[in-house]
């Protein structure tokens, strides 16, 4: 299967390398110099994206904002360097994952391929009806409500997957963002949180219940 890659870089020595590895490596690639071209091209529907953070016209973290209501891809930040706090508000704004500059392209190479590797596994399964008039369409990577679709950002939906698929089962935030956001990142429960309070916000608004229980002092699980 061919992917299809949008690299969004204002430097373009570094768009050039990225377009000529991944191209040898098989990839379609699109490019974009800044953010809101990085917006435009992204609706073409891109396999996965790499996206600068620090680009001048709309930085990163603007452009994966407002690409989440949109786009459902992995989003993978390329940043020159990382902190605790920028971490916690790239994962927010919706990213997957966070590349530092300089980077070997094997590392970065075997970071997109598991990426899109995870992609196939949950495209791969079914709709599943839940009490309360609650569907996930697992394939599709969508969530209903008595038939009308409820809309979520992509960590939103992984989190309902992640728990959903383990109804019963008691997960600690440590173990939900290590899954969601990958071993790679520092597990941030302030993250997880905030992502379960917008999940369960967005089920109430469409009238759903949530099944999202706090287990205190453990985790959060989904009502079996």
């Amino acid at each position: 299967m061919s992917y299809t890659l949008l690299i969004a870089d204002d430097e373009r020595d570094i768009r050039d390398m990225l377009a000529s590895y991944f191209g040898k490596c098989g990839y379609e690639v699109l490019l974009a110099e800044g953010g809101r071209e990085a917006v435009r091209i992204a609706l073409r529907g891109p396999d996965l994206i790499l996206l600068d953070v620090g680009m001048p016209d709309m930085d990163g973290l603007e452009v994966c904002r407002s690409l989440r209501d949109a786009v459902s891809c992995p989003i993978l930040f390329l940043t020159a360097r990382i902190e605790d706090a920028d971490k916690v508000n790239g994962f927010a704004a919706g990213g997957d994952d966070y590349i530092v500059k300089p980077f070997s392209l094997s590392e970065l190479a075997a970071r997109v391929a598991a990426h899109l590797r995870r992609e196939e596994r949950q495209t791969a399964k079914a709709e599943v009806k839940f009490a309360g008039g609650l569907v996930i369409n697992y394939s599709a990577a969508e969530i209903a409500y008595r038939g009308a679709p409820v809309p979520l950002t992509r960590q939103e939906y992984r989190i309902a997957e992640l728990l959903s698929l383990h109804a019963g089962r008691v997960f600690d935030k440590e173990a939900i963002y290590e899954k969601i956001w990958g071993r790679e990142g520092e597990g941030s429960s302030a993250v997880v949180a905030e992502h379960v309070r917008k999940l369960r916000g967005k089920l109430a608004e469409a009238g759903a219940d949530s099944p999202i229980e706090t287990i205190w002092g453990l985790g959060y699980k989904w009502r079996s």
